[in-house]
């Protein structure tokens, strides 16, 4: 029988600690106004350490297993251009949209293992992060990853409607592993994954996806279970 305590204390990311402490702080100074205020506080206290929560993930050990960047609903699948911030090549490749509600993990992992090749931050809008339009108008972190044997991918945090911060851990020219950390965003959002040309998703429209466990795509057998309208 599984211990429920391994579901609810999940780990909290450090990057939640100061958000927690001023929830708790606010919660207090209510409470000695009204004493329901202090409840009402503490559940929004509980909830903000489950926003910033960072559970131990099981990573996909197989070779060229593509997995997805984020906990989320698939909410869009397209074939598009990638932006030019990715400075990838200039054809159309599949992207996969995940969003992320305020009631999902928000750290998000590497999709396979490379290097960030590149980084490129852009100010923007706070639209719905579910609207297409957002790629283009909102908030964003653009990142370029190369794995060793030259496969390129693009990877973009976009802020959405109550998000106003993105974080991103890594820097160009580190290499990290597939599944490994590197970002964050605060609260509600989106991540588009820029598949390499000739790549197809394994995952369908409306799908719930785990960061760092769910397959979008087979690298090594890039076989198709979309049907290539948009949608």
């Amino acid at each position: 029988m599984s211990n429920p305590l391994k579901i609810i204390a999940v780990p909290m990311h450090p990057e939640g600690r100061k958000f927690v402490a001023i929830f708790a702080a606010v919660s207090i100074v209510l409470g000695s106004l009204w004493m329901p205020l202090f409840w009402i506080g503490a559940g929004l206290t509980v909830w903000c350490y489950y926003f910033f929560r960072d559970p131990v993930r099981s990573v996909p050990q197989v070779e060229g297993r593509l997995v997805s960047p984020a906990d989320g609903v698939v909410s869009l699948i397209t074939r598009m251009v990638p932006p030019a911030e990715l400075a990838l090549d200039a054809e159309e490749r599949v992207r996969v949209s995940v969003f992320m509600n305020v009631f999902n993990c928000h750290v998000n992992r590497m999709p396979m293992q490379g290097t960030i090749k590149k980084i490129s931050y852009h100010h923007g809008k706070f639209l719905n992060a579910s609207l297409d339009k957002a790629s283009e108008h909102n908030e964003r972190n653009a990142l370029t990853i190369r794995s060793d044997n030259g496969t390129e991918i693009g990877v973009v945090q976009i802020a959405g409607l109550v998000a106003r911060r993105i974080v991103c851990f890594t820097q160009e020219g580190e290499n990290l592993e597939r599944g490994e950390r590197f970002g964050l965003i605060r609260f509600g959002s989106r991540l588009d994954i820029y598949l390499p040309p000739g790549v197809e998703p394994q995952v369908v429209l409306g799908q719930t996806t785990v960061a760092g466990e769910t397959i979008l795509a087979n690298l090594e057998d890039p076989a198709t279970v979309w049907s290539g309208a948009r949608i």
